[in-house]
């Protein structure tokens, strides 16, 4: 009986028991349950809060931040060159950038091209004759010549991809023929084009095909160079004789027009007036600009553009804020107007006064004017008015543009770098300077003026970028007497000339004439600029230094490989 109840007792402590192991379990589980519930929540806020980089590969606050004292929420304005669409590698995540309507994309010839246009010769019926008939009176229209000079191109210009091939055309003595091709740097994300051409001397193997034997240098191939036909002005239009002529008659940089005034009517507008971005840095104002031009392609609008641009004091020899300069000196104003819906300010100020002074005052076109930047895009999106204006009348900071887009406005607003490329003038003497070093070069970015002499922030900097530090530093990353291009602001010219002993310097100076005033650069500002010759100054020269640099096969840099001083003054590294 005793061990009855024993048994009972233990059966029912078991029983007791067992509710609290399930209820551990279930809490346990429930515990697990809810971690598993309260990550996914986390994940999903940051997924939908989560802001995608700018194509600087940083993020808006963070290069506002970069750019931006803490005194004066104001751009820093240094000597910098700003990048631009041409100079940014997509995403992996985005696909390549299609071409405007109007552009064709012509493949680059390559080794299978040639391989297959060799193969429809060889079954070309009737055949060709072979070279050997060919050796005293050589034919420079036989394609075979052709294919000779595109696959002697392909091994001597690796770095360069070569579209349009022209037919070739005698040279200036016999066995020898000149031709003209169209070409793009692989290191340039654009599709822009760029002309060469070049003499070369052919002969014939003993396999009976043609071979180049020799290949003559950047645009020697003058009988390829296309004429022009110039007339000249006033009320009869006479034709002058041809001249030979490197210009790009592929530049489109005039001036779009609205059209009729239900043209202007039926369009939608954002207007921002000139704030306190005009006369800062470049950087300062292509940030601001394409602030603007963001949030007019949020809100589905034509942006109206301002052309006049001031160049800061600091690009200027004479330490003055420059206005009246255009942005076509700088900009591609071509692509923009191909990738973005723009009008030019002084065309929208017309048309605008001549709507409102020819029809009553009941049809005057809607206008929505917006005083502050705190007004955000998204408050606009709905907004039916004709003309979006936004007034930038505030002091200092708050009458800066890129405002606009700071906030909760950086979640909507997308700067469209890709719409922003240098300018082709400027990209022209890029290409004849690397042309003319045969896109054989390496390059060093030397940077001294007042940075220099800036012991305090940058106390090894004067030194590490002497004639004898550079020499010592560039033996050991540069093959001696290769072609070697010095980037810098350096005012001196002799300054490198030690380093002659060891390299052939290139300095931009040594390039004058391709912006003096007989060059085509000189001929076409001057006409954008209303007949005055236009100056080639410090940010072009700046521009033109930079992407020289990037096109070099080797390239050193000051705070990279030069010297251990920070960009940006002790403590910023």
């Amino acid at each position: 009986m005793k061990d009855s109840n024993s048994n009972t007792s233990s059966s029912s402590n078991i029983t007791r028991t067992e509710p609290l192991g399930q209820n551990i379990i279930k809490l346990i589980s429930n515990l697990c349950f809810s971690v598993f519930v309260f990550s996914v929540l986390i994940f999903t806020v940051i997924a939908i809060t989560y802001q995608p980089p700018d194509p600087w590969l940083q993020s808006s606050p963070a290069l506002t931040n970069l750019f931006t004292q803490s005194q004066n929420a104001t751009f820093r304005i240094d000597s910098s060159i700003i990048k631009t669409g041409e100079d940014l590698s997509p995403s992996p995540q985005e696909p390549p950038l299609p071409l405007p309507p109007a552009t064709v994309s012509t493949p680059a010839v390559t080794e299978a091209v040639i391989e297959k246009a060799e193969e429809r010769i060889a079954n070309s019926t009737p055949p060709l004759p072979s070279p050997t008939a060919c050796v005293e009176t050589l034919n420079c229209s036989d394609p075979r010549v052709l294919l000779a000079v595109q696959r002697f191109n392909l091994r001597a210009f690796k770095s360069i991809a070569f579209f349009d091939y022209q037919t070739p055309v005698n040279g200036s003595v016999a066995g020898e023929c000149d031709v003209a091709w169209r070409f793009r740097n692989k290191r340039e994300k654009s599709w822009r084009k760029y002309r060469d051409f070049r003499r070369f001397r052919i002969s014939v193997t003993d396999e009976c095909k043609y071979k180049v034997v020799h290949a003559g240098g950047w645009h020697s191939g003058s009988n390829a160079r296309r004429n022009m036909t110039r007339t000249s002005g006033g009320k009869g239009v006479k034709t002058l004789p041809p001249r030979v002529s490197n210009r790009d008659d592929e530049i489109n940089d005039t001036i779009p027009t609205l059209g009729s005034e239900s043209n202007f009517r039926n369009g939608k507008y954002l207007y921002y007036s000139r704030g306190g971005d005009y006369c800062k840095g470049m950087n300062h104002h292509m940030w601001s600009f394409l602030c603007g031009l963001g949030e007019a392609m949020y809100l589905n609008r034509t942006f109206v553009m301002d052309l006049s641009v001031c160049l800061a004091a600091t690009y200027n020899p004479s330490n003055k804020d420059e206005e009246g300069k255009d942005f076509r000196y700088y900009f591609d104003f071509e692509h923009l107007k191909e990738v973005a819906s723009i009008v030019e300010e002084g065309e929208f100020l017309r048309d605008w006064k001549k709507w409102d002074k020819t029809h009553v005052k009941k049809k005057k076109v809607p206008v929505r004017k917006v005083v502050t930047h705190k007004v955000t895009p998204m408050q606009l999106k709905k907004d039916k008015s004709t003309i979006i204006w936004r007034q930038f009348d505030a002091p200092e900071p708050e009458n800066y543009w890129y405002r606009v887009c700071e906030g909760e406005a950086a979640k909507y607003i997308q700067r469209p770098w890709h719409a922003l490329w240098k300018s082709k003038r400027l990209m022209n003497i890029v290409t004849e300077i690397s042309g003319r070093l045969d896109w054989d070069f390496d390059a060093v970015h030397v940077v001294r003026g007042e940075k220099a002499q800036n012991k305090e922030l940058w106390p090894h900097l004067d030194y590490d970028t002497s004639p004898e530090a550079l020499l010592e530093k560039l033996k050991g990353m540069v093959q001696p007497w290769r072609n070697l291009y010095i980037a810098t602001n350096e005012p001196y010219y002799n300054y490198f000339d030690k380093l002659r002993s060891n390299y052939k310097v290139h300095l931009l100076d040594d390039y004058k004439e391709l912006w003096g005033n007989t060059s085509e650069w000189y001929n076409e500002t001057t006409l954008l600029n209303n007949g005055k010759p236009v100056e080639f100054d410090g940010y072009m020269r700046v521009a033109v230094d930079t992407e020289v640099f990037y096109r070099g096969k080797t390239r050193v840099e000051t705070f990279y490989n030069l010297t251990k001083d920070c960009k940006d003054g002790i403590n910023t590294c």
